[in-house]
């Protein structure tokens, strides 16, 4: 193992920490994705707009300023609530925001509002002809959906799915401000402690770089594997 001034060991643990940030991240944002995808195909006025005003409002205001805002405005609105329960019902409670809790929720919703963008273009893309034609050989909707939609819905959202995770990688990097010991905090702590920013900062960046590696050779074997059949396994 790479000592680093015997910060190698930290160093390894905040890198386990940004990737399970990062694959929960991810999970979140999928599921929110296909929910904001949903509602933003539906007929219901307030289920469209209430997507609309979500996917809005993520993409124009910065991801930093989002995360201060919802691990310290929510920590806020946590005491407030606590507070009154107390004055209220003499229920004397406190909650800490954990900050990797907050890191999943501000970077999922972050990701949940272009994953849902992503989805409904390739919702959009699957030819409603099968669809119908599916329907017709006595497929219930279930079925049709498992066999014919979703499949064919990933094949168009692979590539815009591979994307975004790439970029929610790199945006991991931003819960360090809120304290959480990932992998760059570390090594912004040994950068200060040794004097050393650029081998430990190259260090994370190479880890980066490993993961980000993995993660295409993973996408391009998924895309292969929805590709069959329509001539573009390359």
């Amino acid at each position: 193992m790479i000592d680093l001034h015997g910060y190698g060991p930290r160093l390894l643990e905040g890198a386990g920490v940004t990737l399970q940030l990062a694959l929960l991240s991810l999970l979140l944002a999928v599921v929110l994705g296909l929910i904001t995808a949903v509602a933003k195909m539906s007929r219901s006025w307030i289920a469209h707009r209430t997507a609309t005003l979500y996917t809005t409002v993520i993409r124009g205001v910065p991801d930093l300023v989002l995360m201060m805002l919802l691990f310290f405005g929510g920590q806020i609105g946590v005491n407030m609530i606590t507070d009154w329960l107390y004055y209220q019902f003499d229920i004397d409670i406190f909650i800490n925001i954990n900050e990797f809790v907050a890191g999943v929720v501000t970077i999922g919703l972050i990701f949940g509002a272009y994953m849902g963008e992503t989805f409904r273009g390739a919702f959009m893309a699957v030819d409603n002809g099968q669809i119908e034609a599916g329907k017709a050989y006595g497929m219930s909707s279930s079925l049709v959906f498992r066999r014919i939609r979703f499949p064919q819905m990933m094949r168009h959202a692979l590539p815009g799915l591979s994307n975004n995770w790439m970029v929610l990688l790199k945006t991991t990097a931003l819960v360090s401000v809120i304290g959480l010991a990932d992998m760059v905090r570390v090594a912004s702590e040994a950068s200060k402690a040794t004097r050393e920013p650029f081998l430990f900062m190259m260090v994370v960046a190479l880890i980066y770089l490993l993961i980000a590696s993995v993660s295409e050779w993973l996408f391009a074997r998924l895309q292969k594997r929805y590709s069959i059949g329509y001539g573009e396994e390359d």
